[in-house]
Formats: C-alpha cells, structure tokens, sequence
C-alpha cells in the first residue's frame, strides 16, 4: 500500500505528463462554439433563427420529437429531438414561453447520429419546437405542447 506522499507524488507526475502531453482537461464553456450571444437573448422563433443564420422551418414528420405531455417539475423537463434523415448539421431546442426562447444548439457532423436528449427548464406551459438544419439548407421544425405544473424558471 502506497503512502500518502508516494500518491502525492505520482498524482503529480501524471498531472506533469498531462500537461507536457497537452491533454489537460480545458474549461467547458456554454458559448464557446462562437455562437452569437443574440440568439440566446431572442424571444421568438424566427428571430433565433435569423441570428443564427437560418431560414424560416418547415414543418417535418420526418422528426420526432419527445416530451412529456405535462411536466411535473419545470425545472426539468426531459426533451428529445431524432429523425433518420441524413445530412443534419445542427438540431436546436426552443421553448416559445421561456425568457429566452433558444434552449439548445447542438451541431453535428456525418460521424454523429442525428438523435439528442436533454433535460431543460420551462418557465410554464409552452410549445417546444424541436429544429433541423440540413446541409442543404433546408430548415425543419417538430412541434410539441408541453404543460407544466410546477414552474423551473421562477423570478
């Protein structure tokens, strides 16, 4: 059984090589994909769209979206957005009734299956859009009513 200082030391050793090999775990940033921060602060659909670039969706049968039909607790509520088209590059959350309509960006490559789940908050009933941008930029939309009984967002 090593002692504390012989653990002391290793622990530091691997750290030393972590950071030689430039493999030291970085810092998580929400908006690090160099999103613009106006998306985030929109309160419709087509103006988080518009920052971010997109055209106006489309609705689609092609994605599905899955949410409760009445959330119990607001503050998290469990979505998820798939379809089995090929060619997504981006899937979006937005939750109309929320102080910022944008939820989620999640881009993806051809490595990626297109299918996402996520828990958010919900400041009160709303309809949840779940989006799909196609490589070939064609912009799809699932639509979805959720209740809430017991509001997350709370001021």
């Amino acid at each position: 059984m090593p002692t504390r200082r012989q653990a002391l030391a290793h622990a530091a050793t691997v750290a030393s090589l972590m950071a030689a090999a430039g493999v030291w775990p970085g810092v998580a940033l929400a908006q690090a994909g160099g999103y613009p921060k106006a998306a985030f602060e929109t309160r419709s659909m087509d103006d988080a769209l518009k920052a971010l670039g997109h055209a106006r969706p489309v609705a689609s049968t092609e994605l599905h979206l899955s949410a409760p039909d009445i959330a119990e607790n607001g503050a998290l509520v469990p979505l998820g957005l798939s379809t089995a088209l090929t060619g997504v590059k981006r899937l979006l959350l937005l939750i109309e009734k929320n102080p910022n309509i944008l939820a989620a960006v999640f881009d993806l490559t051809e490595a990626i299956e297109p299918s996402l789940s996520t828990r958010v908050k919900m400041s009160e009933s709303s309809p949840v859009y779940g989006v799909a941008v196609m490589g070939d930029g064609r912009v799809l939309f699932a639509r979805k009513e959720v209740r809430v009984t017991l509001g997350g967002c709370g001021f």
